[in-house]
């Protein structure tokens, strides 16, 4: 039978960084059958010598911890009980140190902090789910970016995801036989940045089926045809071309990714 690698994660915080890290190396390794568990929050000797007890069966332990006392048991566990111990932020934590001999705080969860930028984020958030499609030109020109788009182009995920990143995302959704709302054009001509989401009408066709089935409307065939979305996503980028909008193909992105192009427009704008 094939084995299945046991990963365990250590985080004295919430565990995101090393669970984001964790999952990126695994999504490399599809053939390898691994079961991940996680231990968030480790910040106690105690409660330390208490999981690694049993950590008999693990194969790779991949820990973020800075309490010096907690890191030196993971590794004299990891040369008693025969697993392979990493420490994901080691390296770099000692890089910033040789940069002019500081030494780190040790404190846990000091990026979780409540100051301008988490608060930023939170008025992010507020802004992506209060006001989805909304359209009001004052709502439109507090946007730090506008996403315009054909219907299921991933635009409002794609604003909640940048809101978590502190960047106020709109969405102003293109509807065959309907003129852009004229607050979008006020927006634009106040300087908001717009980018414009397409994908490919297969894609489209697929995901607008979906929505239909799950919504009970499966009598609406034009919105998932493709050759009625292909006309769509045509009227779609004489529009971008129009207003000189970037635009990008969401077809094989995932939001991540969406989001990752779209602060690189971003970025490159302000320079």
């Amino acid at each position: 039978m094939t084995k299945t690698y046991q990963i365990v994660l250590l985080s004295d915080a919430t565990g995101e960084t090393v669970a984001a890290a964790a999952e990126a190396v695994a999504s490399q390794f599809v053939e390898m059958p691994v079961k991940i568990t996680m231990y968030p929050f480790v910040r106690s000797l105690q409660r330390a010598k208490s999981l690694i007890e049993g950590f008999g069966s693990a194969d790779l332990v991949i820990y973020t911890i800075v309490s010096a006392e907690i890191t030196k048991l993971v590794e004299a566990a990891s040369n008693t009980q025969g697993f392979k111990a990493i420490s994901l932020l080691g390296p770099v934590m000692q890089a910033f140190a040789d940069l002019d001999g500081l030494e780190p705080t040790g404190q846990p969860g000091k990026q979780y902090k409540v100051d301008k930028d988490y608060l930023e984020r939170v008025t992010a958030i507020d802004y992506a789910i209060s006001h989805d499609d909304g359209l009001s030109a004052e709502y439109l020109r507090q946007a730090d970016v506008i996403l315009v788009g054909v219907s299921r182009t991933s635009k409002t995920p794609t604003c909640i995801y940048l809101a978590y990143q502190g960047i106020r995302a709109a969405n102003v959704p293109l509807i065959p036989d309907q003129d852009v709302p004229a607050s979008f054009i006020e927006a634009l001509a106040a300087g908001v940045p717009a980018i414009g989401l397409i994908a490919s009408p297969t894609r489209l066709s697929q995901v607008r089926q979906h929505r239909l089935k799950a919504l009970g409307n499966p009598e609406l065939v034009a919105y998932a045809e493709t050759k009625d979305i292909q006309n769509e996503l045509a009227s779609a980028r004489l529009f971008f071309e129009k207003h000189g909008l970037p635009v990008i193909d969401v077809t094989r992105r995932s939001i991540e990714e969406t989001a990752a192009a779209i602060r690189g427009i971003l970025a490159e704008a302000k320079t």
